[in-house]
């Protein structure tokens, strides 16, 4: 079964979230604390941490870099009080998957916990393109034998063009599809997380069609980086 780390300090709101999660057969933990939760994942490992943004020991989004570098396969979804469109895209850009505004609907977080595990878990394939190789399994990238550390996110859009290399995608097809048309992403999340991606595996792979949006470039190793 599927494991779930709840990061919370609201007594309540993780009783809450705890009860529907074991309803679905979920395993689950529960942190109160920044310093809890980095103990914890030090010596486990889970398919998806919900975090709140206000912990006592400090804000959670601030390490979430560090977070995402250390769990690359787990989900996170931020379940937070901060609401503002602000709020949502600073936490989407520093690597949370998902972001839920607090109050929220149990059923809404179970939805979005089975849509996130169901993205991470995608059926095996390889796609390769000269020397990069992108295995959707484990969102694993190398490129010339060597690992490519990419986010969940970033990892998806490359996947996206990379499968569909002849097709070009606006900035809102990109949200459609990783984002699932949440109302916060902006078409600056897209190009932010482009960039990316661009300064990891080289910049020629992924080329802007003026006007348009982007286009995976599967001739890239041709032309170098």
């Amino acid at each position: 079964m599927p494991s779930i780390l709840i990061v919370e300090d609201d007594k309540d709101i993780r009783d809450i979230l705890k009860t529907y999660l074991e309803i679905e057969k979920f395993y689950v933990y529960e942190a109160e604390s920044i310093n809890e939760m980095n103990n914890f994942l030090n010596n486990n490992n889970v398919d998806i941490i919900l975090l709140d943004i206000m912990l006592p020991d400090g804000e959670s989004v601030d390490i979430l870099p560090f977070i995402r570098a250390k769990n690359k396969n787990t989900g996170i979804i931020i379940i937070s009080a901060k609401n503002t469109d602000r709020d949502k895209i600073y936490g989407i850009e520093n690597g949370a998957d998902d972001y839920i505004t607090k109050p929220f609907n149990p059923r809404e977080v179970i939805a979005r916990v089975r849509a996130l595990l169901k993205r991470l878990k995608n059926d095996d394939e390889k796609l390769q393109f000269g020397n990069l190789e992108i295995f959707s399994n484990n969102y694993t990238v190398k490129y010339k034998g060597k690992n490519i550390d990419l986010t969940a996110k970033e990892f998806e859009i490359l996947y996206l063009l990379a499968k569909n290399s002849d097709k070009i995608f606006t900035r809102n097809n990109i949200i459609e599809k990783i984002w699932y048309e949440d109302d916060f992403i902006t078409d600056r999340v897209v190009d932010v997380h482009i960039s990316m991606i661009r300064s990891k595996i080289g910049k020629n792979w992924i080329k802007t069609i003026r006007n348009l949006g982007y286009k995976f470039n599967k001739s890239a190793d041709e032309i170098g980086d």
